[in-house]
């Protein structure tokens, strides 16, 4: 008979951002993470065998939050009008939140230092910017656009730089005006 599970994934992987927010991806260990989950590494280790399955873990929960969230945005946009990059301009509108933003620089860290970890980012990039060129009505500008919000969002997601609200706001507008343009030849 199988054990029953001592606690929801979801709750793990919840643990191990709260580690990676506080130590980043080198303080993340096994041990780490079943002590802020309130659990045996032993646990851990079921769940994910290593470290590196733990950080990819959080990575691809992190990627299908974005994918969640930039879809329901693409779903409100009628599919004759660009709907793949007005639906990610749209969901842009909220930045990321305050509380994963040490995260998210430690999990870019850590793609930086393991090719490994980025197939799933890669990947999502390239069926995005499919979508991008084939949804588009300008794909051209519309590319252009995915480029500028893109930078726009990593900018951000690095700590590099954060615009106040109206100038943000004011940033996307401009670059939602890229996606009906037509670049010269």
């Amino acid at each position: 008979m199988a054990r029953p599970r001592s606690i929801d994934p979801n709750q793990l992987l919840d643990a191990a951002e709260r580690v990676v927010a506080r130590h980043g991806v080198p303080g993340l260990t096994l041990e780490a993470v079943a002590a802020e989950a309130g659990i045996s590494k032993a646990s851990v280790l079921y769940d994910h065998g290593s470290k590196t399955a733990l950080v990819q873990a959080v990575l691809v929960r992190a990627l299908q939050r974005d994918r969640a969230q930039n879809q329901a945005a693409i779903d409100a946009v009628p599919a004759h009008d660009s709907p793949v990059i007005k639906g990610r301009l749209a969901a842009a509108a909220q930045p990321l939140p305050d509380a994963f933003r040490p995260v998210a620089l430690s999990l870019v860290a850590a793609m930086a230092g393991d090719s490994s970890l980025r197939g799933p980012f890669q990947q999502h990039q390239r069926e995005v910017i499919e979508a991008v060129e084939t949804t588009s009505q300008q794909p051209r500008g519309a590319m252009l656009a995915y480029l500028a919000l893109e930078g726009l969002k990593l900018l951000e997601a690095l700590d590099y730089h954060r615009w106040p609200v109206q100038q943000r706001e004011q940033l996307l507008r401009d670059i939602a005006w890229l996606v009906e343009q037509v670049p010269p030849d």
